[in-house]
């Protein structure tokens, strides 16, 4: 049997509260100067504690601002299972750009993928920490659809179907600046997705 391990007297105890803290500062720092001159001094400052609380939690930049990143990009509710891979798409779409989405997220995104095209180590933490687990989610919802018979098993167009989900959402947000997915164009968006694969 496993016995929780006790803090040792005068070790520093990571205190969640400060952690959450500290990642909402980081969102913010993101979105004012970018990834590029973001820094953990500034973070630190901004947070209004000191630097060796942040190195407690994260070796780095890169493995703070994933984590600050995760915790408004990675959704923690499973997929609903609607009965079919249109509703389920439909419903994944509402969840993931009608619910209250943190308005951050807007300013955030394009700068770190532009950054990404100019570091391999911030492109793998970015798909292996944030596009990686949103695939995995969506993609619950095709392996449904397989199992009814909606689509068949090993279609490459699933993942074309992927992407679609999510690089068209993001190219009305970032470029045309439209806030948020609305009914009519998740529904518009499910249906163009489901008819493409069927």
């Amino acid at each position: 049997m496993d016995v929780p391990r006790r803090p040792v007297v005068g070790a520093a105890v990571l205190r969640p509260e400060l952690t959450d803290a500290v990642l909402d500062v980081t969102l913010t720092e993101l979105a004012d100067v970018g990834f590029g001159r973001l820094s953990m001094q500034q973070v630190a400052k901004r947070a209004g504690v000191g630097k060796s609380a942040l190195y407690r939690r994260w070796p780095g930049k890169l493995d703070m601002v994933m984590d600050a990143i995760g915790r408004i990009g990675v959704p923690v509710r499973e997929s609903e299972d609607t009965g079919t891979l249109e509703g389920d798409l439909y419903w994944m779409l509402v969840h993931l750009h009608r619910d209250p989405v943190d308005p951050r997220l807007a300013d955030v995104m394009p700068d770190l993928l532009a950054e990404a095209r100019r570091s391999s180590e911030l492109a793998d933490a970015f798909r292996g920490r944030l596009a990686a687990p949103r695939r995995a989610w969506a993609r619950a919802a095709f392996d449904r659809a397989i199992a009814r018979g909606e689509v068949r098993a090993g279609d490459a167009r699933i993942e074309l179907a992927m992407d679609a989900l999510g690089s068209v959402p993001f190219w009305w947000s970032t470029v045309h600046q439209v806030s948020g997915v609305d009914d009519d164009a998740a529904r518009r968006l499910a249906g163009f997705v489901v008819r493409g694969l069927t």
